[in-house]
Parts: C-alpha cells; sequence; structure tokens
C-alpha cells in the first residue's frame, strides 16, 4: 500500500531522528516533513513502533496515511506540490 508520513515535530534530534526512520523504510522524502512510499502492513507496523519512541506525544504530530494506487492517482497536486531536488524518479512514477 502507499503510505504518507507527515510530521510536526518540535526537537531537531528527534525529527532528523523520524526522518532517517522514514528513510529507512524505503520512504522518500518529497518535502522537509513529508515522505511517501510503499509499505506493507509488516513493514507499515514496524515504522509506527520506529517512530513512536522518537517523539514526544505532548507536543508532536505525526501522521500516516494509507492509501491505495487510485486514490494516489486522484490525487491533487497545485503549484510546487513537490520540492523537485528532493523527488526521486521514483515518486514521479507513483503518480503518472
Amino acid at each position: 500500500m502507499i503510505i504518507w508520513v507527515l510530521y510536526d515535530i518540535q526537537n531537531d534530534r528527534a525529527r532528523d531522528r523520524v526522518a532517517k526512520i522514514c528513510k529507512r523504510a524505503g520512504l522518500y522524502r518529497v518535502q522537509y516533513s513529508c515522505f511517501l512510499g510503499t509499505l506493507d502492513e509488516h513493514e507499515l507496523d514496524t515504522l509506527e513502533l520506529q517512530v513512536e519512541p522518537e517523539i514526544n506525544p505532548d507536543e508532536d504530530k505525526v501522521y500516516i496515511f494509507p492509501m491505495s494506487r487510485s486514490e494516489l492517482k486522484a490525487t491533487v497536486l497545485l503549484g510546487q506540490a513537490f520540492d523537485k531536488k528532493m523527488v526521486t524518479d521514483e515518486v514521479r512514477a507513483l503518480f503518472f
């Protein structure tokens, strides 16, 4: 399944650790606090288990959105939806 991970994490070190966890999971950074990629259910569970202890639940926000390919294809992208320096061909292939 396709997974979006978006976050607002106050602590710089925690934010960096969560970004590294997302990258190790095989997700692609599409903006500074937004990752996109495909994970199976086991990989998604692992991602959640790794991210949760890194954040402060009283002040941080992490959103993990599963999405089907058809829902992703129906996504509307306006303006500079992705940071072109960060988006890879693999991410573009998910949309087009």
